[in-house]
């Protein structure tokens, strides 16, 4: 065996210190929902208003990480602005449910300890996001339901709304073509992809979720939605449950979907592109290119947003636009609504 000169041996040794002690890069990445999402679609105008959403969101949850703040921080901090935007299926601008009402699903994950919260089917909290972190934080369950999980905001003294406060005119129109198509095709098993409308969301899977990397090394990734358009019987997601929408580890990743619900709780989307990279070895980018892959074999369509230990970061979709963005510590960012060819 060769051995290193005392020299060399003191520059090894001084690398794999500094490599030990260096602060991860911090590391942002975010989306406002995936689908049929084409430029011919969406004026100049309304592309403006949907980036400009997007880069809000981006700068205030990076905010958080440049000032050394920590990963749920700064998920938290931006999906709440992504519910707050009446562009996207999240709180305000939620999509209806069959009794013309909107029902909201989320989770957060921490990467340190694998902690979770989650709720579903609440329509009075203005960030269920907020909630689902209660959930995680203030309480020994991980996802609460329904009336269930607004009696415990209300033993915090979360605010509520009235439900009419997440409804915009242009998701009512959307339910009202919805019904119609519905009950001309007697079809009671409707997806949200058969609504045709003007403009962007057009056959669109909503969703919105962020994942970060802090200075700290600490993963965390959270998820929000009003669900599918026209939703029947307490329907529920994948966004709420933890390893289908939602996942976080700090020895793999953290993950956001967004897609066709019922595919990614069937392939366990988020937890597999975890398990991918720990149990085969494999890249984050070749890890999410591959259950991406997978939920197009079953049928399914959608995408995920995921970030790694190291700052690496992914965000494959089968579909022909996922509104993303994403920012790094190297200054590399970006806004994008469509396909590959969108920069």
């Amino acid at each position: 065996m060769k051995i290193m000169s005392a020299p060399r041996l003191l520059v090894f040794l001084l690398g794999c210190m500094t490599a030990a002690t260096a602060s991860p890069p911090p590391t942002l990445v975010i989306h406002g929902g995936a689908g049929v999402i084409l430029r011919a679609d969406m004026s100049p105008g309304q592309e403006s208003e949907y980036r400009a959403a997007l880069q809000a969101a981006l700068d205030a949850g990076y905010a958080v990480l440049e000032a050394g703040g920590a990963a749920l921080d700064a998920v938290t901090t931006a999906v709440v602005l992504l519910e707050d935007c009446p562009l996207f299926n999240a709180g305000r601008g939620a999509v209806l449910n069959a009794e013309g009402a909107c029902e909201l699903d989320a989770a957060i994950m921490d990467g340190r300890d694998r902690a979770a919260g989650a709720v579903a089917g609440v329509r009075h909290i203005r960030n269920p996001v907020r909630l689902a972190r209660d959930v995680m934080e203030q309480s020994p369950h991980v996802m609460l339901t329904g009336e269930g999980a607004e009696q415990f905001a209300a033993t915090l003294g979360h605010a509520t709304v009235p439900n009419d406060y997440f409804i915009t005119e242009r998701r009512r129109a959307q339910w009202e073509r919805a019904r119609e198509l519905e009950a001309r095709r007697q079809d009671t098993t409707f997806l949200e992809e058969k609504v045709r409308l003007d403009g962007p969301d057009e056959r669109k899977f909503g969703t919105v979720g962020a994942v970060a990397l802090d200075r700290h090394g600490n993963l965390a990734a959270a998820t929000s939605t009003g669900g599918m358009t026209n939703k029947k019987y307490g329907r529920v997601g994948d966004s709420p449950v933890i390893g289908a929408g939602t996942y976080a580890d700090n020895r793999t990743c953290a993950v956001s979907a967004t897609g066709h619900g019922e595919f990614f709780i069937r392939a366990v989307v988020a937890h597999d592109i975890a398990a991918r990279m720990a149990h085969r070895g494999e890249t984050l980018a070749e890890a999410a290119a591959a259950v991406i892959a997978g939920v197009g074999e079953l049928g399914g369509t959608g995408g995920v947003i995921a970030v790694d230990a190291r700052g690496h970061i992914a965000l494959p979709f089968n579909t022909p636009g996922m509104y993303r963005a994403w920012r790094k510590s190297t200054g590399e960012s970006a806004v994008e609504i469509f396909g590959a060819g969108d920069r």
